[in-house]
């Protein structure tokens, strides 16, 4: 029994290696660095500030704001919105300038595997 369906199989080695090389491939991977790191960097600042003031200042994270609140409270839920924040900052991001370059990637592997051949170079848009 045989069946109509196109061929999804995923590209082989070689192709996965052109793709790697590619100009397109290295763009997208600068620009998830160019967030990834720097954000990692301020939130892993941000933690550790807490931690050092959790620590190290007690009479400051102790002072009450409203009631029962206090500052260490108030800066212990900020990590919480601060991640929620990033996540719907690398969101956008990645909507805006990974997305496009990821999908032209794929069209470009998906069309050369369709038509069994290996294209030299990057995508054309």
């Amino acid at each position: 029994m045989s069946t109509t369906e196109p061929d999804t199989h995923p590209p082989g080695p070689r192709s996965w290696a052109e793709v790697h090389a590619s100009a397109e491939f290295q763009q997208l991977r600068k620009r998830l660095r160019n967030f990834v790191f720097p954000m990692t960097a301020l939130f892993l600042v941000w933690y550790l500030l807490y931690v050092l003031l959790a620590d190290y200042a007690h009479d400051f994270m102790s002072v009450r704001v409203v009631g029962n609140i206090n500052i260490g409270l108030i800066f212990g839920l900020l990590q919480f919105v601060s991640t929620f924040v990033i996540t719907g900052l690398y969101v956008r991001y990645a909507n805006r300038k990974l997305d496009p370059i990821a999908d032209r990637i794929r069209q470009d592997v998906e069309s050369q595997d369709s038509d069994g051949t290996h294209a030299e170079g990057g995508a054309s848009s």
